[in-house]
């Protein structure tokens, strides 16, 4: 769930004043186990919209007719895509398993959507070349990593300084999807431009700790562990924030990553510029890579490690562009 779209928020503030304690535990449970912040934010957003759905009746007093009834407006009458009522019913299940430690065998009843198969866009080697030309400075080194590296956007705007490895052209994924790490290539052809960002990075660090902080956030218990370790520019994120912020984890100020919008506006204006009229994102980029790579005659296996799949059938849909697949018939009409 590390990747889930942070949803719109509620106006009605009056779930929260009604059942805060309620709310309070959900988030207590959230961190227990070490869920990301963003899971957070969206199984809250969730729940108050279940609660709110309902006449702000506590879920205690509800059950499997409430749940199904939820789920089925937001196909019906909402129009939500499957992953994303899917999203909303792992909240639910949660909540109740999690918070209300309730037994749960209405949940027989309620069924997960189905996601649809689709096939991902992909750019073809010029295209992408004419993409990556047309972004510039910290925008165009993300970019190429997510090019060149298989990143998704978030893991390289999480990368910290101490998982870039120059000297063997590696880079340390640390708790991607589904919480794992994983070990992926580093493109030569950055590291010149990788070594300035840390450097640039190296600057803005000695600054923040010159005026008191410097401080970033760690995951789950290492800060109690190693607690100087947060003022170490080796756990500084590879693209910081151009601003401090307030952790919401902790209340005090530090230095977080850069907020994921910067890049994504940056790879649609520069899908315009080059002129590609297709749906472009900065996880395009990650699609092109495996793609790619395929295409070139790299074994499925190793392409399925570098991008950190589960299963090798998750990587067989990028064959679709391989010789293979369609691209490699030939069409009656051109015998």
């Amino acid at each position: 769930m590390e990747y889930a779209r942070k949803p719109a928020a509620i106006s009605n503030e009056s779930v929260v004043r009604r059942h805060p304690r309620l709310l309070e535990e959900v988030r207590r449970r959230l961190r227990v186990k070490h869920y990301s912040l963003r899971t957070e934010q969206a199984y809250l957003y969730w729940i108050r919209r279940y609660i709110h759905a309902n006449g702000k009746r506590h879920p205690r007093e509800m059950g499997g007719k409430q749940v199904e009834a939820f789920l089925t407006q937001l196909a019906t009458r909402d129009r939500v895509s499957a992953s994303t009522q899917n999203q909303a019913l792992s909240a639910l299940l949660f909540l109740y398993r999690e918070v209300l430690a309730q037994d749960l065998p209405w949940m027989e009843n309620v069924v997960r959507a189905k996601r649809s198969p689709r096939l991902p866009v992909v750019l073809s080697r010029a295209e992408t070349r004419a993409l990556l030309a047309a972004l510039s400075g910290r925008e165009a080194l993300q970019a190429g990593l997510l090019y060149g590296s298989g990143l998704r956007l978030m893991e390289c705007l999480r990368l910290r300084i101490k998982d870039v490895d120059l000297a063997r052209n590696e880079i340390t994924v640390r708790e991607g999807k589904g919480r794992k790490d994983r070990r992926t290539v580093l493109p030569g052809s950055l590291r010149a431009a990788l070594r300035v960002q840390i450097d640039q990075v190296r600057v803005l660090h000695l600054r923040d700790l010159e005026a008191g902080f410097g401080a970033v956030s760690l995951p789950a218990a290492l800060a109690r562990k190693y607690p100087n370790a947060e003022k170490e520019l080796a756990w500084q994120y590879v693209f910081p924030a151009m601003r401090r912020a307030v952790d919401p984890l902790d209340g005090r100020e530090k230095r977080h990553h850069l907020d994921a919008g910067v890049l994504q506006r940056a790879v649609r204006s520069a899908a315009r510029l080059a002129g590609i009229d297709k749906p472009v994102s900065p996880h395009t980029l990650r699609h092109c890579f495996a793609t790619h790579l395929l295409e070139a005659g790299a074994d499925i296996r190793t392409v399925q490690e570098l991008l950190g799949h589960k299963d090798v059938a998750t990587t067989q849909i990028y064959t679709h562009v391989l010789n293979r697949g369609a691209g490699g018939v030939l069409s009656p009409l051109d015998r």
